[in-house]
């Protein structure tokens, strides 16, 4: 039995409707579910089935029409704009499927911004970003801005950026779908190890059945609710 230790993020009977003049979309209706501590957890669903809605939910980057969301304890709706922005510094880390690296930036400069909005000093930001930049692979590409990295280069970069400040989840909205299949299986298994290494949990929505078929738990939101999905 899991103790609310164990529990990193709960989603609690959320919905969502937009509303515009007389017409209401309910794009979310009854979605529940817990996140264990160093769980993976894939997200599936047609197109336009609020996969995205739901991740913004979740990351305290949109709000719930009803339910809940709880992240280490912390319920969303509780918190000022302010206290949200730190518990997604201090809690979550994010992945996109375009990696919004800042261009002006180099690799180094970009994982090291979640550190430095932190208040870590910047010498040791620098120190733990180049060791997790290593980790990923670009040990020697720490002074390259994001157009001087391959797409593959990039979105390992984005996943160091997302896990610098070893936050208690990643969240990622499609974080390998503008790779290809070589490259989008490298940074999954860099995910995957690291979570092992770290003990982040990650919670990913993906249209790649093989790749969420690799999480510990894959859910199906389907009319607006959350199923189990088995893979065969």
């Amino acid at each position: 039995m899991s103790t609310n230790n164990d529990v990193v993020l709960r989603a609690s009977h959320i919905a969502k409707i937009y509303e515009e003049g007389d017409l209401k979309t309910d794009v979310l209706s009854d979605v529940s579910f817990t996140l264990k501590r160093a769980e993976t957890l894939a997200i599936v669903g047609a197109s336009g089935s609020g996969k995205s809605t739901l991740l913004h939910i979740l990351g305290g980057l949109d709000t719930v029409t009803r339910g809940e969301v709880e992240v280490e304890g912390r319920m969303l709706s509780s918190l000022s704009d302010a206290e949200r922005g730190r518990v997604r510094n201090r809690s979550m880390g994010f992945i996109y499927q375009f990696h919004h690296l800042l261009p002006e930036f180099t690799a180094l400069e970009n994982v090291c911004m979640p550190l430095l909005i932190r208040g870590v000093a910047i010498g040791e930001a620098e120190r733990q970003a180049s060791a997790l930049l290593g980790r990923v692979g670009l040990a020697k590409r720490l002074g390259h801005k994001p157009s001087e990295l391959s797409g593959g280069e990039r979105q390992r970069c984005a996943v160091a950026r997302a896990l610098v400040t070893r936050p208690a989840v990643v969240l990622g909205d499609e974080p390998t779908g503008n790779l290809d299949e070589g490259n989008a299986a490298q940074v999954y298994d860099l995910m995957l190890e690291l979570n092992r290494e770290i003990g982040t949990s990650f919670i990913l929505v993906t249209h790649d059945s093989r790749l969420a078929g690799r999480m510990d738990r894959t859910l199906e939101l389907h009319n607006g609710q959350l199923v189990d999905k088995i893979y065969a």
